[in-house]
């Protein structure tokens, strides 16, 4: 099985900067396009970033404006995101997603999901 398991969440004021990691663990996922995905309360989760599993390629939904940033490290099976300049409108569960599907940079399907870490951003 595929394990995602997200940390960093936390209460942050306004122009601050949160770091969020996912620890991956299974069979291969490191050949997995990564990303992640945000849902506040009441809304649809939407997408967030993605990364091809080399981390040669990046994608971001148009909100994010140049504010945050995905990587990934395979040797360590993990996965990040660098929230700069955070807004209270970024409060959300952040999940962690794996064998994301892509078409152009809009997410197609995702395989695996983990079960999200909180992010506020207070004013």
């Amino acid at each position: 099985q595929v394990q995602l398991v997200e940390s960093g969440g936390g209460l942050v004021q306004a122009g601050g900067s949160l770091r969020l990691s996912c620890a991956v663990s299974g069979r291969t996922v490191s050949t997995y396009t990564m990303g992640w995905f945000r849902q506040a309360p009441g809304k649809e989760r939407e997408f967030v970033a993605a990364i091809s599993w080399s981390g040669s390629s990046t994608f971001y939904a148009d909100f994010v404006k140049g504010r945050f940033t995905i990587s990934r490290d395979n040797a360590e099976n993990t996965v990040h995101l660098l929230m700069n300049t955070l807004k209270p409108e970024d409060t959300a569960v952040y999940y962690c997603a794996g064998g994301v599907s892509l078409s152009g940079s809009r997410p197609l399907g995702v395989q695996y999901w983990g079960q999200g870490t909180q992010v506020t951003v207070s004013s």
